[in-house]
């Protein structure tokens, strides 16, 4: 069968994403005193802001050595540039991390961070430990809030404020990096505990594409933080044109928010489903280039009581998926203040578990993670407002209209 070809429809679409997510633009990289902030630069733009300070090119190099592999913020300490030149950089530029609100901890090792940026709005971000292979993940938010208003998340009750520039989405991976002092390598004798970076938190990433591949081009970098693709993961609702950008593009592994195996149901879960229902999303990821024996397309699905936690449900799952090499997280709901669901019970859990795990498809349930500080799948949430970003923008208006 020949792949599909994507339609005139999406790429107008897709312009049309992109185009809307430019209202809920990030601030200026330049700081009010007119200094240059580097974190997030490409290397391109990075050499050209050393060229118009009258530097080499081959200063680009050395620079984002030091940016990303040493994690140094301090010009001072790069001891491989000139003094002269560690002054005007100094003088014309910083390299800094997001401001370190709150930092909780839970019983179970899982760490949350509330990030301010620099116009004094907020986002959080979880690393998750995994004791088993001595190593974990960094959550990463990719928007102040979300404009999807999924029924079952608590990020989904905050209104949309902005996009995270690359500088914020990078920084928040650096300033976790900077908590387990892990620069350029971890303390003598413990393996590296920060591994994979999973754009799960605040937002949907293919709304903010453009700084979300920008950022994820930066930690990919061998030379730098240098992050293997295959440790990246994307979770998105289902967001179809921008779904074939990001594995033409960036190629990281893929995970579908699904939660629902009937539109009607899904329409009220996860209302972006009105626009790209689950036949859509389905055949984007058979065109996922990611997608093969060795890289599964994950279906992230949440288990609520009585709504789609039942065995047909189940079955219906498997059936939607034949053809896509994909396993399925099975996620327990994590309760959150005002929230009308309730967890499935584990007996029904493991009964769909099995069901999709006889078709042949791996589907793990997953153990929840920093409940007791709000840090788990679902309950991320900050209090920041929303911002007026336009005279013409309508108060109600979302990118998902």
């Amino acid at each position: 069968m020949n792949t599909p070809i994507i339609s005139d429809f999406s790429e107008e679409e897709k312009k049309r994403i992109l185009a809307k997510s430019a209202l809920f633009s990030p601030p200026s990289l330049k700081l009010s005193d007119g200094r240059q902030e580097l974190v997030g630069l490409s290397r391109e733009e990075l050499e050209e802001v050393l060229m118009g300070m009258g530097e080499k090119s081959f200063r680009t190099k050395q620079l984002w050595h030091w940016i990303y592999h040493k994690g140094v913020t301090d010009f001072s300490l790069m001891s491989s540039i000139s003094k002269p030149l560690q002054a005007k950089l100094a003088e014309h530029c910083v390299i800094s991390r997001p401001e370190l609100v709150m930092q909780q901890t839970s019983k179970d090792d899982t760490r949350k961070f509330l990030f301010r940026f620099r116009d004094k709005q907020e986002a959080e971000t979880v690393y998750i430990p995994d004791r088993r292979e001595d190593r974990g993940a960094v959550c990463i938010s990719s928007q102040v809030g979300c404009t999807l208003s999924c029924r079952f998340c608590h990020t989904g009750t905050q209104n949309l404020v902005r996009n995270l520039g690359a500088t914020e989405i990078v920084g928040q991976f650096m300033a976790a990096r900077d908590s387990y002092n892990e620069w350029p390598t971890p303390t003598a004798g413990r393996p590296r505990l920060l591994s994979t970076i999973v754009l799960m938190g605040m937002g949907e990433p293919l709304y903010n594409y453009d700084n979300v591949a920008k950022a994820m081009r930066i930690v990919m970098d061998d030379e730098g933080i240098g992050i293997s693709r295959r440790r990246i993961t994307l979770s998105t609702s289902g967001v179809v044109p921008m779904m074939d950008q990001c594995g033409r593009e960036l190629a990281i592994n893929l995970a579908i928010s699904l939660h629902a195996v009937r539109d009607d149901l899904r329409n009220e879960l996860v209302p972006l489903n009105r626009k790209y229902p689950i036949k859509d999303v389905l055949a984007a990821c058979r065109r996922y280039p990611a997608a093969s024996n060795s890289r599964r397309i994950t279906f992230e699905y949440i288990m609520l009581r009585g709504i789609n936690d039942s065995e047909s449900d189940a079955r219906e799952l498997v059936h939607l998926l034949k053809g896509i090499h994909a396993k399925v997280n099975l996620i327990p709901f994590n309760p959150w203040p005002g929230s009308d669901y309730k967890p499935s019970k584990t007996e029904q859990v493991q009964k769909f578990a099995d069901i999709i795990m006889q078709a042949g498809y791996s589907s793990p349930i997953r153990t929840p993670r920093g409940r007791d500080i709000l840090a788990a799948c679902g309950q991320l949430r900050t209090e920041s407002q929303k911002a007026k970003i336009s005279k013409n923008l309508k108060h109600n208006e979302t990118i998902s209209d």
